[in-house]
This record gives structure tokens, sequence and C-alpha cells, in this order.
């Protein structure tokens, strides 16, 4: 039987075969066969033997499935949930890519609306909500206001909360007023005054080093004021930015014997940035000398004036018709922050809506928190949510972005920083040395004050390069990290024990303790005109005056082979012999050159002072005349100086 006939058995019908058999011989070895029209009998008989030749399309279904690539897995049986840590998806863009933006959020927005506001795709954010853990059916479902800043901050947007006041209880608040002013034109006293206390004179210096914040009784009308406190030095130029920023009413305080000041500009700069009123307050109106103009005129000394000053805050506060939230989860502002050695973290913030209920803050009282596990940052923001899982996720999310956004700015500052030590050292020929140092503090805000007013000592000659920043006292680590890095630590109203001024004393760490801030700056300054290289210069020592000329002949006996000697008398400073000699006629610089013999009274001399006679000669220089002046220039080493304002400012000038 040949093939033909043993397919058409098989249940096979076609011609083609045939036709196909004539002009072959045979059919080569190991082909695949394609079958047309086949019964599904024959079908699945021919499935299931097991030696017949694959078909191309076959084989390749097969090299596929081995692959991988689009096999199905394998159903595994249901296993309870694992509880596993929180992983953020991972950003295809980069990091320096994200816009630096900040989106309003509000309870019961869809993830849509979140979509559109962040620029952010939906089905990036769907994977952010599974990784949290968060259910949703579609980009339609509402999320709560707390989900919605975690997605903002996974994907490093900043975001503002906004809360509905439906159905909420709106109700009047006291006014929260900010003392600002030039630094000793009398804030602090003049709030001693109001309370009847005396925190001034707990001032290091006299002078307010931090933003204090309390709520002041008034007495004629039995309504209460909340005020802020900020320093007036410049350096603690941030703590009154913030204190701007939370306030409702400014009081500028002027000393009527100072008048406006540099820190008084800058605090109506502050004040109308934040786009609040001011009422200024002229002080010391009882010294000598001093000239009120048109305002509320006051004396924190003699305690008058105050009912003036009272009167018209709140009738400023009347106006402005100020009314919080009272009901509901409470939103707050952190002031200041600060380590206690016995209670731990302590952070005093303000109460902006809401109630917080720890002994009942209602809205502009300030408050003081304890039992945090960290130190918040001075302007973070304080929020209630409804449960401690769904904050800790929050505050993690916090950390996160700030801890990015650092290392971003702070590599893009050590990029900007060697860019710009190699163009100063390419151009002046000295190399730029760093002044590494760590800042501790007695709390958060003061401690970034003083960071921030350290750099601004920065030059061309010395980077002050802030290494650490903390709260506390001088730690065992922070000597190790000093030791290590050669930075110098500045300790501000931070009191130093023995053993860890042994320790530094042993280590070779250069402390510095201060409670003033002038004194602070003044001390660092003058340690980075000591370390800075300096910029070599030449300068002119000394200046002589050509009275006669000599003539000696050389050995031809000519005066082209000759030497001119140059009678001279010191006029001013001194003549040295390793200086460079430039010779000025008429005021016009004709040649310069080195010494080649410096003589007095036919003695060789290395320098002559002022008011002497001396014989010289210049290499390659004959042409002398009675007039000329010679001019002795020596290299010096040029160090910056550092300038003190009477505003305060510091700077270092190269």
């Amino acid at each position: 039987m040949n093939g033909v006939e043993a397919l058409r058995q098989e249940g096979f019908g076609f011609s083609s075969l045939s036709n196909w058999s004539r002009s072959h011989e045979s059919f080569p070895t190991g082909t695949s066969i394609r079958y047309f029209h086949a019964s599904r009998e024959t079908l699945a008989k021919r499935k299931e033997d097991a030696d017949r030749l694959l078909s191309h399309r076959e084989r390749k279904k097969q090299t596929v499935k081995t692959k991988g690539k689009f096999s199905k897995r394998e159903k595994k049986p249901d296993k309870p949930p694992v509880e596993a840590p929180y992983v953020p998806p991972r950003l295809k863009r980069l990091a320096k890519g994200l816009p630096e933006k900040t989106v309003d959020i509000f309870e019961g927005m869809t993830l849509l609306e979140l979509s559109r506001r962040t620029g952010e795709s939906v089905a990036v954010l769907q994977s952010i909500l599974i990784n949290v853990g968060e259910t949703f059916s579609s980009e339609f479902d509402t999320i709560s206001v707390d989900v919605a800043e975690l997605l903002a901050m996974e994907i490093g947007i900043n975001v503002r909360r906004q809360h509905s006041t439906e159905g909420s209880e709106i109700l009047p608040r006291p006014p929260v007023v900010t003392v600002m002013g030039h630094v000793d034109h009398g804030k602090t006293l003049l709030l001693d005054a109001l309370r009847n206390t005396s925190v001034a004179a707990r001032e290091a210096g006299g002078i307010t080093q931090h933003v204090g914040a309390f709520v002041v009784g008034m007495p004629d009308s039995g309504t209460s004021i909340t005020f802020l406190d900020t320093p007036g030095h410049a350096a603690f130029s941030e703590m009154r930015a913030r204190g701007a920023a939370v306030t409702d009413i400014v009081v500028l305080v002027v000393a009527a014997d100072d008048g406006v000041m540099p820190q008084t500009l800058e605090a109506i700069a502050h004040a109308r940035s934040a786009n609040v009123p001011i009422v200024v307050a002229i002080n010391k109106c009882d010294k000598p000398g001093a000239n009120p103009e048109k305002a509320v005129e006051v004396s924190a000394a003699k305690s008058t004036g105050l009912d003036k000053l009272e009167e018209a805050l709140l009738l400023q506060a009347v106006d402005m018709d100020l009314k919080a939230r009272v009901d509901g989860p409470a939103q707050a502002y952190v002031v200041e922050a600060r380590l206690d050695k016995g209670r731990g973290p302590l952070a005093t913030i303000i109460v902006k809506a809401g109630t917080l209920k720890t002994d009942r803050a209602t809205p502009a009282m300030p408050v003081e928190i304890e039992g945090l596990k960290g130190l918040p940052m001075a302007g973070d923001d304080v929020i209630v949510v409804e449960s401690e899982e769904r904050a800790r996720m929050l505050s993690e999310g916090r950390k996160r972005k700030y801890e990015k956004d650092r290392l971003l700015k702070a590599e893009e500052a050590r990029i900007e920083e060697a860019a710009a030590r190699m163009e100063t050292e390419s151009e002046e020929g000295f190399v730029r040395v760093e002044l590494p140092i760590i800042v501790k503090s007695d709390v958060q805000g003061t401690a970034q004050a003083v960071a921030d007013a350290l750099r601004t000592l920065n030059s061309p000659q010395v980077f002050v390069n802030i290494v650490h920043s903390g709260v506390g006292a001088i730690s065992h680590s922070d000597l190790d990290l000093a030791q290590a890095c050669g930075a110098c630590i500045v300790a501000f109203n931070v009191k130093g024990g023995s053993s860890a001024n042994l320790s530094a004393a042993q280590a070779s760490v250069k402390v510095f303790h201060h409670r003033v801030i002038y004194h602070l700056l003044e001390d660092i300054g003058n340690l980075i005109v000591e370390k800075a290289p300096g910029v070599s210069e030449m300068e002119v020592s000394g200046e002589a005056e050509v009275l006669s000329i000599f003539k000696i002949l050389g050995k031809r006996r000519t005066e082209e082979d000759g030497v001119s000697i140059a009678g001279c008398k010191v006029m001013d400073g001194r003549v040295c012999r390793s200086g460079l000699m430039r010779l000025l006629r008429s005021g016009e610089v004709v040649f310069e050159g080195s010494c080649a013999s410096l003589k007095r009274e036919k003695q060789d001399v290395e320098q002559v002072g002022k008011g002497n006679e001396c014989g010289l000669v210049m290499g390659d220089w004959n042409d002398f005349r009675v007039g000329d002046v010679i001019q002795c220039m020596e290299p010096v080493i040029r160090k910056p100086k550092f300038i003190s304002s009477e505003s305060g400012a510091v700077r270092i000038e190269c």
C-alpha cells in the first residue's frame, strides 16, 4: 500500500497530493505534513499519537510555552494575608524631574480629581493605593484627605489641606498677634508689661532668641489675645517669617529714640508677604530724645499706653471678623520644638481650627505637646487623624519626602559649590578651604537660624559646611562625627557637661559655647579669617626719590659698558633688596625689575628705612633721572575681614 492509499484510509481526501507525488520521487524524511479537511475523529486520534511529527505551529507553541513568556500561572491555594511593611512604588521618572508644586486637597475628593490636580496618571495613583492597602473600584471613588496627602507625598508634591465648614460650629476666636521689630527695641519688655512677667530678664544678653507663644488676658475688656514674640537679630529672619505666616495681626515695635532700622523694614516685608495688618507701637517714649509720630505710644518700662495698644488690637480683630471651626479634628501649626532632658521631645503649637482634645485646646490657643517620637520641624502642620495606623503612615510618608527633598537640595548645593570652587580657584589661584561645623541648640528653630546665619559667612576663600544640625546637649556621637570630618561644634544655649568637655578635649575637637548670637558669629568669623589661605598680592612697601646719579665705567671704559647707580633717599616705608622695583617718571611706570645692588655708606644691606640715603642699582636699567621715584613692591598675603554692621548683619569681605 502506498502512502496516498494509507492516507485515504485514515479519512483524508484530496487530489493535490497525487500531483505533488508525481513531480517528486518520495517524501523527504522528517518533513511535517499539513492536513486539510480532517474529521473530528481523525484530529482526536492524531493528538493522542505520541510518535507523530509535530507541525510548525505546534512546535512554535511548545517553544513559547517552554520560555514561559505567556504561560499561565497556576492558581495557588488561598492563604491568610501576611502583614508586610508598606513599600512605596518606584516612579519611572527621575526624582530631579519632580515638579515643585503645591495642590489643595479635601475630604471626599475623587481619585480622578487628585490625578488632574497633581498631573499624575490614575494608574500610578491606583498602584500606590494597592500598596497602602486601600480598596477601590474605579477612578470615581472618593478618598479621605489623609489618603490624598499620602498619595501626593509619594509622587513628590506638597499639599494644603482644605477642610469644609459645612455643618460645623463656627465661632469667634481670639486674635493671634505677633510682635516684631528691630533688636533691642523693647518687644519682650512690652509683652512682659502686658502679662506682668519678666521674660526679658531670663534672655541671654537681654535679647529674645526664641519664638515664644502665650495667651494674655486683657483685664479691661475681659477678652484674651494670643501673642507670639519673635527675635529681632538679623540671623533670625526665618523665625520672624514663621511668626508672620501664622499670625492675624503684627505689632511692629519701633524705639522712639532709634527709629526705623533694618529689621524693622524686614518685619514690614514679612507682614506684607503674609497679607496681615500692622499696628505700629512706638516704644521707649519716656526716654530723652524720643520723637514719636502718629502711632500707638507706649512705654514698656513704665507700663503706659498699654490700654491704647489693647484697644487698637481688639478693634482690628473685630474689623477682621476672626472666626474658626470649633468642632471636628484639629489643625495646628508648629511654632517651636525642643528637646527636654526629663520630658523628651516637646513641641509648641498653635491650634488653627478644630479642637485638640488635650485638656481641650480651641482655635488660637498655644499648647505644648509631649510624647513625640522625634522632633518636628518648626513650621510643620499638625493634623488629627482617625487611627494610630493612619498617623504612622502619614508621618513615615512625610519623613520620606522630607529626606528626599533634603538629599536633592544637598546634591544641588554640592554641585553648585564644586563649580563655584573650581571657578574661584582658577581665577584667584588659591585653593578654597572647608570649615565643617556641627550646630547644637536648645530648640529646633534656633538651631536652624544659627545654621543659616553661619552659612552667610561663606566666602571665596572659606566654605562653611554645616555637616549636622540638631537639638540637645553635645553627645558622644557628635564628638565622633566632629573628629571624623575635622569639624568644630557650635553649642548655642546648650549647657556643656564636664564629661562632654573632657571628651572634646581628648578628641581635639574645638567647641564654641555661646548664648548670644553676636558673640557666636564674631568668634566663627575670626576663625574663618584665621583659616582662610589668603590671596597673594604685590604691595608697595616703600618709596625712594632719585637725588643724584653715579656712573661706573666697565672694562672697556665706556658709558655703554658701565653701570648707573641711583643715589636715593627713602621717603616712605622701606626699600628691600629682595623686592620688585618699579621706576616711575612723571607718574608713569617706565620700568619694572629686580634690585641688583643696595648699599648704604658703601656697605651692602638688605633694606633701608625711611629718611635714610642709599645707592641702588636696577638690573638692565641705566637711564636714571633726578626726580624719578622708585617704588619697592613686596608680596603679601591678603586675609579676608570680618565685618559686622549696626543691624547685627555680618559678612566676610575678601
